[in-house]
């Protein structure tokens, strides 16, 4: 099994920064690519960005957040990081990371839908003010 445990969501104004952090439990030695989704109620997971095991490669979102995060890792602590930028109202809503669990390559193919990922933290929650 793996845990995951986000943070880092607040409350910050339009156009304002945050960093989310997603701390991974639970497994040891294999590392896998991980992901960021964001969902807000009545709709489901929105894919944001995701990154390979070493962290040599990311994907981003066409759509949803691009040109406005930047998705990184620090395997030595077992941390995914997701940096947002001109953070907008849009923006608010619950913000997930997701561990791939398994050897797949980063496509958007793959890696953008969430029923790829096996396991999931409990999300942490952005808000953004006008």
């Amino acid at each position: 099994q793996a845990l995951l445990v986000e943070s880092g969501g607040g409350l910050v104004q339009d156009g304002e920064s945050l960093r989310l952090s997603c701390e991974a439990s639970g497994r040891t030695g294999t590392t896998y690519a991980m992901g960021w989704f964001r969902q807000a109620p009545g709709k489901g997971r929105e894919f944001v960005a995701a990154i390979s095991w070493n962290g040599a490669e990311t994907y981003y979102s066409d759509s949803i957040m691009k040109c406005r995060v930047t998705i990184s890792r620090d395997n030595a602590e077992n941390t995914v990081y997701l940096q947002m930028f001109s953070l907008k109202t849009k923006d608010t809503t619950v913000y997930y990371c997701a561990d791939l669990s398994q050897s797949l390559p980063l496509t958007p193919a793959t890696m953008t839908h969430d029923y790829k990922y096996v396991y999931w933290g409990r999300g942490t929650q952005v808000t953004v003010s006008s």
